[in-house]
């Protein structure tokens, strides 16, 4: 059955798939395809943090309410929105590469910590002694010390480890990237005509054997990831209140808040 109304929030995600068309697109100049992909990012977390949470709350309040609100039930809605972000996140990585290669022949390179050269993996150790190491603090996870209060908006490496020796003894941890304190963007000593950098979880990834050395560990897996956390609007189920008395009493009153991780 054709739709009435177009949900607002699967509308919304139209919007932001119109600026990562222009991202996409190879006449638009270089600088400012790679800040559409910027906005892009931005619009998907606050997307996540305000619109998101507030569907997730809707499924606690009654749900003939919900539906004269939302005009769908919020579930329905909700599940059509993971499919579309799913295939969004899918085109920003395709068009990324595509940025990536037009970033190459103009000889900006974007390195990872398995691609450094000899001199450039020696600029990395050096870095991280002086720079890096005095604001990173590992969180060890197990049984005993469970996972931390993760702070919003933030950057963490993920690690799992183990010794070669022992490939079924998995132990796991915790790096918040310290881009409060530092560029996530650090350039490399490079060839003449180019400019080689890279992403300052890759050089805390490029250390972990050094910052784990204690423990003996020589086998690392890491991944980055970002909290995003709802923006703590409780509006109730009362639509007979107007917004501005929904969100002055929100903010009047603790709100049990929700998190959602995003890969990076």
């Amino acid at each position: 059955m054709a739709r009435k109304y177009i949900p607002r929030d699967i509308s919304w995600l139209s919007f932001n798939e119109r600026v990562l068309q222009e991202a996409a697109d190879p006449s638009v100049p270089l600088f400012s395809r790679i800040k559409f992909l910027g906005i892009f990012s931005n619009n998907l977390d606050e997307f996540f943090r305000v619109r998101v949470a507030g569907l997730k709350r809707a499924l606690l309040i009654n749900e003939k309410d919900a539906k004269e609100i939302f005009f769908e039930k919020p579930q329905l809605i909700l599940d059509e929105l993971n499919k579309k972000v799913i295939k969004l996140q899918k085109k920003f990585g395709r068009i990324w590469k595509e940025v990536q290669k037009e970033m190459a022949k103009e000889g900006i390179f974007l390195k990872t910590c398995e691609e450094l050269s000899e001199k450039q993996q020696r600029f990395v150790k050096s870095y991280f002694n002086k720079e890096v190491e005095s604001n990173v603090i590992p969180l060890l996870l197990d049984d005993h010390r469970p996972i931390p209060y993760l702070r919003d908006k933030s950057l963490y490496l993920g690690i799992a480890m183990n010794k070669r020796s022992q490939p079924e003894a998995v132990k796991f941890a915790l790096i918040e990237i310290p881009t409060e304190h530092l560029s996530r963007f650090i350039i490399l000593p490079s060839p003449k005509k180019e400019r080689h950098i890279i992403l300052l979880e890759d050089i805390i990834r490029f250390n972990l054997p050094y910052i784990f050395s204690f423990f003996g560990f020589d086998d690392f897996q890491a991944h980055s990831f970002k909290i995003t956390r709802d923006a703590e609007f409780d509006l109730g189920n009362d639509i007979n209140t107007d917004l501005a008395e929904k969100i002055d009493q929100s903010h009047k009153k603790p709100t049990q808040r929700k998190t959602y991780a995003l890969c990076v």
